[in-house]
C-alpha cells in the first residue's frame, strides 16, 4: 500500500500516516460559517483537503473513507446580517448555503460524505456540555456555561503556548461570569430577536467551539484520524475543540493528525476590504475565471507556505490548462484515459504532505503527445476536470481546429491570390477577424495553420464561413 506522511500540527513533524482503520479512514475538516459569500481564503482549505480526500479514496478505496465538513449555520454574524438586511436567518443561511455548495463545486470541490449543520445538532451540544459540568470542566454563571480550561492540564499543546502566555499575547473576553479570563464559552443565553434552543441553563445558543465537537463524535466517534483547517483556527478554536472534546470524552483521543494550511494573500498582502483586494470566489467566477484556474493556482504552492495569489499567476495557469486541453484534443482520447491509473509520480507527490507543486510539475512533463492519455487521467484525478467535462472541451477545441482548417484554406488561397495581385484587402480584413475571435494565425510561402487560443469565439468568424 501507499505510504503516505503528512506534518502534524500538534507534533510539528511529518509523520507516517497510519489510520485507527483502514477500512474506515476518517477527516473531519472546519467549513464556513453561512452569511455571506465565501471569499477566496474561504476556498484555500477546501481544494487542498479536497486534494486529500481524493487521494485517500484511491489509497484506500471510495468506500472506506468518510468526510466531514460541517456549515456553521447559528453564529453572531448570522444574527447581525439579519438585523441589518429584515431577513430571516434561515433565509440567510439557506441562500449562502447553497452558495458556497456551488462556489466550491465550480472549483472542482468533491462533495463530503457528510456535512452536518450545526442547528441539526444542538441536542448533541446540550448533552457533551451536561457532561463537562458533570466531570467539573465547565461551570454555570447567569445563563452562561463556559469551559474551565486551567482543568485541563494539555491545553496550548497545538499552538505551543502556556495559558499565561496566551492571556498576555490573546484578545481574551472579561465577562464578570468568568472565573478565569480564558475560561470559553459553551453556551449562551438569547434575547428574543437572537435564535435559541431550551436548556437546562435557559433559552440560548451554542458558542462557536462546541459545534465542531458535538458533530465530529456523533458522526466519527471520540477517537478520528484527521482534523484539518486554516491556520488561523490553530488557537483558539482548535485549541478549544481539543479541550472539551478529550475531556468529555476522556478515553477517546480526538484527532491523531492536525493539518493546517497557511493563508492566503493577495498581490504579495492580505487580503482586506480597506486595501480594496477582497474578493469573492463568485467574484473571479463571474469575472471569466474558471474554477479550474483558480484551483491551478491554489495547488502551484504548497498547503503550509503563504498563497499569494496575482494576476499574472491566474493568466499563466490559464494558458497553462489551455495547452494541457489542447493536448488531449490533439492527441487524446479521454474514455481510454480513464481506464488508467493515476500516475504513480504524482501519487507520490501527493503522498509526501500533498506536494502538488510536484504533482503539477508532472503534470506538465506529461503534456507530449505519447503521454496524453495519461495527462488526462491526471488532470480528473487531482480535480481539474471531471472525465466529461475534459472529454466535452476536448471536442470543442476539436471542432474549433475543424472550423479553423476550412478557413486557413481559405486564407491561403486569397494570400496565393495577393501575392500575385499585391492587394492584401482581404487578407488583411480575414486575420483582422481571426485576431477578434482569437485564433493563432502561423502563415508560410506554403501553408496556412489556424489553432483556437484561449476565450476563442467562433462566433466572431460568421463573415469568414
Amino acid at each position: 500500500m501507499t505510504k503516505i506522511t503528512l506534518h502534524n500540527t500538534m507534533s510539528r513533524t511529518k509523520e507516517v500516516f497510519e489510520p485507527h482503520d483502514d477500512k474506515n479512514v476518517q477527516m473531519y475538516v472546519c467549513g464556513p460559517t453561512v452569511y455571506d459569500r465565501a471569499h477566496l481564503g474561504n476556498a484555500r482549505p477546501v481544494i487542498v483537503f479536497d486534494v486529500l480526500f481524493r487521494l485517500l479514496r484511491y489509497v484506500y478505496g471510495p468506500d472506506h473513507v468518510t468526510y466531514v465538513r460541517n456549515i456553521t449555520d447559528v453564529e453572531d454574524k448570522i444574527n447581525a446580517r439579519a438585523a441589518e438586511t429584515g431577513r430571516t436567518i434561515s433565509d440567510i443561511t439557506t441562500q449562502t448555503t447553497q452558495w458556497f455548495f456551488d462556489d466550491m463545486a465550480a472549483l472542482g470541490a468533491l462533495e463530503p460524505n457528510e456535512v452536518p449543520r450545526a442547528t441539526q445538532y444542538i441536542p448533541q451540544m446540550i448533552t457533551m456540555i451536561e457532561k463537562l459540568i458533570a466531570n467539573g470542566h465547565a461551570y454555570e454563571r447567569d445563563g452562561h456555561v463556559l469551559f474551565r480550561v486551567r482543568s485541563y492540564a494539555e491545553y496550548g499543546r497545538l499552538s505551543g503556548r502556556s495559558v499565561d502566555d496566551m492571556i498576555a499575547g490573546a484578545r481574551v473576553e472579561v465577562a464578570p461570569y468568568k472565573e478565569d479570563p480564558m475560561d470559553f464559552v459553551l453556551w449562551k443565553p438569547s434575547s428574543g430577536d437572537q435564535p435559541g434552543w431550551p436548556s437546562p441553563w435557559g433559552v440560548g445558543r451554542p458558542g462557536w467551539h462546541i459545534e465542531c465537537s458535538a458533530m465530529s463524535y456523533e458522526l466519527l466517534g471520540e477517537s478520528f484520524d484527521i482534523h484539518g483547517g486554516g491556520y488561523d483556527l490553530t488557537f483558539p478554536h482548535h485549541e478549544n475543540e481539543i479541550a472539551q472534546s478529550c475531556c468529555a470524552n476522556p478515553s477517546g483521543g480526538f484527532a491523531k493528525y492536525w493539518m493546517h494550511n497557511e493563508m492566503l494573500q493577495v498581490e504579495g498582502k492580505k487580503m482586506s476590504k480597506s486595501l480594496g483586494n477582497f474578493f469573492t470566489v463568485r467574484d473571479l467566477l463571474d469575472q471569466g475565471v474558471p474554477g479550474e484556474v483558480i484551483r491551478f493556482v491554489f495547488l502551484s504552492t504548497h498547503y503550509r507556505k503563504p498563497m499569494d495569489w496575482t494576476l499574472e499567476k491566474s493568466v499563466d495557469a490559464q494558458s497553462r490548462l489551455h495547452q494541457f486541453i489542447e493536448g488531449v484534443a490533439r492527441y487524446g482520447d479521454v474514455e481510454e484515459a480513464m481506464k488508467l491509473e493515476p500516475e504513480k509520480a504524482i501519487v507520490d507527490a501527493l503522498s509526501d504532505d500533498l506536494n502538488t507543486h510536484a504533482a503539477i510539475e508532472c503534470l506538465i512533463k506529461m503534456n507530449d503527445p505519447s503521454h496524453t492519455n495519461k495527462l488526462a487521467r491526471n488532470l480528473v484525478f487531482l480535480g481539474f476536470y471531471t472525465a466529461k467535462k475534459l472529454s466535452k472541451l476536448a471536442q470543442e477545441y476539436r471542432d474549433a481546429l475543424a472550423l479553423l482548417s476550412g478557413i486557413a484554406e481559405k486564407l491561403q488561397a486569397e494570400r496565393v491570390k495577393a501575392m500575385e495581385s499585391k492587394d492584401f484587402a482581404e487578407v488583411d480584413r480575414m486575420k483582422y477577424v481571426l485576431n477578434l475571435a482569437n485564433a493563432t494565425i502561423r502563415m508560410t510561402k506554403d501553408e496556412t495553420l489556424l489553432s483556437p487560443e484561449m476565450d476563442f469565439d467562433p462566433t466572431k468568424l460568421e463573415a469568414l464561413k
